[in-house]
């Protein structure tokens, strides 16, 4: 290991700022995969008590919180790991059904399944004949 100081004074402001910082951002996929979204996010190291999961209209909000490793006397060489409150706030469309998505936490990933609501899945709609119907009456008037 080599020693850097500048490295070594950021992680003393990090870890200074711990407190009054605003939680991080988690990071994430989102994709399509027929008629479901598909969203991963990363959470290593997070255990499944420590995650918070909240739909309000069509917002899903993930909080999350990772305490840090070491215990009280330990001598910290280097802590690269960020700790404390991740959080990840989802605008979903209306096209998306919330009320039917499943939540699963495996091997640090959270993935959460949206399916697209039934109103917006395309659907075929048939065509009317003008055939079967008869010709458009009109009304004249003769003065």
């Amino acid at each position: 290991m080599r020693f850097d100081p500048f490295r070594q004074f950021e992680q003393i402001m990090d870890q200074s700022s711990a407190g009054t910082r605003t939680p991080r951002t988690v990071p994430m996929t989102a994709l399509r995969r027929g008629d479901t979204v598909i969203v991963d996010l990363d959470l290593p190291g997070v255990f499944e008590d420590d995650v918070e999961l909240t739909v309000e209209r069509n917002v899903v909000t993930v909080r999350a919180r990772r305490a840090p490793a070491r215990q009280e006397g330990d001598e910290v060489i280097i802590d690269e790991r960020p700790s404390g409150e991740f959080t990840r706030q989802l605008f979903l469309g209306d096209n998306l059904d919330a009320g039917r998505m499943t939540p699963d936490l495996r091997d640090g990933v959270l993935r959460l399944t949206i399916p697209v609501s039934e109103e917006s899945k395309p659907r075929r709609i048939p065509l009317g004949s003008s055939r079967d119907k008869g010709p458009a009456e009109t009304s004249t008037s003769s003065g």
